[in-house]
């Protein structure tokens, strides 16, 4: 990749997702303090899904404007090198992981330049959760790992959520005695980061919900109290002080249960990969119980970060990193292997798959212009 080449942008109908468009340019000249990155990578997951379902209502579609009414660009974790640059304390060369376009490349304005890293001071993202706007250097970044940048790509922003759901029901004493946790898409990385996080607990029940085909894969991974598919579900019994973790925004199944827990203490809404049931109308309609609660990564990180300090926050969760990340290379077999593709035929089928809720579970997809 080179300064030379066209800008190529992969972009989504914001309301019909399965719709799918490339978008090239010249790329523009940069203006005084601007920074032009080459993507190198990025991962696609579930949770990228996620954030095109709820693309306008937490604001997603808004860190990377198309320009076009109705069109969207979905935001991606990666890496990124810098290809050209106008900022003092940047340097062409460097290699920084971030939030990306799923592009080739991102012009951004860095701000709040340190050893560390910037934040991007663009206009349009000074408004958007801060969490989104940080570019870390990698040389300086006690996460990277050259030889794990796949995973890094894969898991380090879903873990985060992860970790931020388990402080965050723990932070809650978990609503007054909702011991038993039900995980929807059990098989998901975000779901089992979860699991994971939980399962060191004491008095926890941590029960995976996923499809039959699903089922083994989830018992492997060993951090699920019990495994069940969604059929089996009135094998709970009905009684149970529980709390519902949502990862898939399936309207059936939250409207199951509902109906099945008279004890539900609370239900942590986190995902939306289930697009044809997001749009299903009068999904919360008429729920018994709790009122589902979207979960806010950000307003959790926040409300840490002022109670522990940035460092103490830091260190906690680069402790937790390190240790999910040990047991996800050191399984046997591994419970991640990514799969890399390359140019915009690969991306389209991927996205159509990742988008669809299929392929092996095991697989992580890790795209490349």
């Amino acid at each position: 990749m080179n300064t030379a080449a066209p800008n190529a942008t992969f972009e989504v109908r914001k309301n019909a997702l399965s719709e799918t468009r490339w978008q090239t340019g010249a790329p523009r000249a940069l203006a005084p303090g601007q920074v032009r990155l080459g993507i190198e990578s990025f991962a696609l997951t579930a949770n990228n899904i996620t954030y095109a379902s709820f693309g306008e209502a937490m604001n997603y579609w808004s860190f990377f404007p198309t320009g076009e009414e109705g069109w969207g660009c979905i935001p991606v974790w990666g890496f990124a090198t810098v290809l050209e640059s106008q900022c003092e304390g940047v340097a062409v060369g460097e290699k920084f992981y971030g939030y990306y376009p799923m592009a080739n490349a991102l012009v951004v304005q860095p701000a709040r330049v340190t050893p560390m890293g910037f934040f991007d001071g663009a206009v349009h993202r000074q408004a958007l959760p801060v969490v989104y706007n940080q570019y870390m250097r990698c040389s300086r970044d006690p996460f990277y790992d050259a030889a794990t940048e796949d995973v890094q790509s894969l898991l380090r922003p879903l873990f985060i959520t992860s970790f931020l759901i388990d402080d965050f029901l723990a932070d809650n004493d978990f609503f007054g005695g909702g011991t038993t946790l039900l995980l929807s898409s059990a098989s998901s990385k975000t779901a089992y980061g979860t699991a994971f996080q939980l399962a060191q607990r004491p008095g926890l029940q941590v029960v995976g919900l996923t499809s039959p085909g699903n089922t083994a894969f989830c018992e492997s991974l060993g951090c699920y109290s019990r495994v069940l598919a969604y059929e089996q579900l009135d094998s709970i019994a009905a009684d149970t002080p529980c709390i519902y973790v949502d990862f898939t925004g399936n309207a059936s199944l939250r409207q199951r249960i509902h109906g099945r827990f008279g004890h539900l203490r609370y239900n942590c809404a986190i995902g939306g990969t289930h697009v044809d049931e997001l749009a299903a109308k009068g999904g919360n309609r008429d729920l018994p119980g709790p009122k589902p609660v979207l979960f806010f990564a950000p307003a959790q990180v926040k409300k840490r970060v002022a109670e522990w300090g940035v460092e103490t926050f830091g260190r906690n969760l680069a402790q937790a990193w390190q240790d999910f990340t040990a047991r996800v290379t050191g399984a046997n077999p591994p419970w991640l292997l990514p799969q890399r593709h390359a140019g915009r035929a690969s991306w389209d089928a991927v996205y159509r798959e990742v988008l669809a809720g299929k392929g092996d579970p095991r697989s992580g997809h890790i795209l490349r212009p």
